[in-house]
């Protein structure tokens, strides 16, 4: 016996037509309503984060200067550089 897996989508007519778009005020307040439910950090959180952020930065830098250097290297001593 077979289980219908399809969604009520695929059910519908081709020809039904979409939604009706909302209006710019309707999503303005929408969108006022969503930010209000964010959790905003404080100030200390967000200095720390900030400061996360930075030192996480700051180290793949030089992770990748690194690795961009040793190739550099590499390359120039395999054919041969000036």
């Amino acid at each position: 016996m077979a289980i219908d897996t399809r969604g009520e989508t695929a059910d519908k007519p081709s020809g039904e037509k979409k939604a009706k778009r909302t209006s710019p005020a309707l999503f303005y307040r929408q969108i006022i309503a969503e930010l209000r439910k964010v959790i905003w950090p404080t100030r200390k959180e967000l200095l720390s984060y900030t400061t996360v952020v930075l030192i996480f930065v700051l180290i793949m830098v030089g992770i990748v200067s690194g690795l961009d250097a040793l190739l550099t290297e590499g390359v120039l001593r395999i054919f041969g550089g000036a």
